[in-house]
C-alpha cells in the first residue's frame, strides 16, 4: 500500500495535536534552542498564529496518511543573502523511519524553487542526526561546510554541518 504524504498550510484547528506531537524531548534534541520544551498549547498556538500570516506560506504542516505527523519550512534570508533560505523540519517519533521526511523535503524543494525567489536551500542537521543526513543527501544536498565544534547544545559542543543545494543543480525528481 503506497502511503500518502502531503504538506498544507498550518490551521488554527491544529494546534492540540501540534502540542502533543512536538513535546517530546527526543524532538527537541535535534532542534535549535529556540524549539521550546516542554511544547505546550501556547507554543503551538504562538507559531500557527506566526506560521499563517506568512505570504507566501513558507511553512507546512506534514500529513502521513492525513494524520499530522511534523512540521517543515523555509527561512527565507535577506539582503546580501536574500537569494538563501533555511530549510528546517522535524517528523514526530512515532514517524521515523518510514522515509517522510525524505518526500516532505523533495516536495518543499519543489514548491520553494517555484514559488519564491531562492537560488540556494541549506540546512543544519547535527552530526549524530544520521536520519536527517541521509534524507537531505537523498534529496540532492551536498555537505557544503563543516565548521568545528561551531554547536552548543545540551551544553555539548559539536560540529556546525552546513548541507546546501543549489537550484540549478536541482533536477525535479520523485523521490
Amino acid at each position: 500500500m503506497e502511503h500518502k504524504i502531503t504538506l498544507r498550510p498550518w490551521r488554527k484547528s491544529d494546534f492540540s495535536t501540534l502540542a502533543d506531537l512536538a513535546n517530546n524531548p527526543s524532538i527537541a534534541k535535534n532542534l535549535t534552542d529556540k524549539f521550546p520544551q516542554p511544547y505546550t498549547e501556547k507554543d503551538a498556538k504562538d507559531f500557527i498564529k506566526k506560521a499563517s500570516i506568512i505570504v507566501p506560506c513558507t511553512r507546512f504542516a506534514i500529513f502521513y496518511n492525513e494524520t499530522l505527523a511534523g512540521s517543515i519550512g523555509v527561512y527565507p534570508l535577506e539582503d546580501i543573502n536574500r537569494l538563501n533560505a533555511e530549510l528546517g523540519y522535524w517528523i514526530g517519533e512515532a514517524f521515523w523511519g518510514k522515509g517522510i521526511i525524505t518526500k516532505a523535503i523533495a516536495y518543499m524543494l519543489d514548491y520553494v524553487f517555484e514559488i519564491l525567489p531562492i537560488d540556494r536551500v541549506f540546512a543544519r542537521p547535527f552530526p549524530h542526526n544520521t536520519a536527517s543526513i541521509k534524507a537531505l543527501e537523498k534529496n540532492g544536498f551536498v555537505l557544503e561546510a563543516t565548521i568545528k565544534e561551531g554547536l552548543v547544545k545540551n551544553n555539548k559542543k559539536m560540529d556546525e554541518l552546513i548541507y546546501s543545494i543549489n537550484k540549478s543543480k536541482r533536477a525535479i525528481k520523485k523521490i
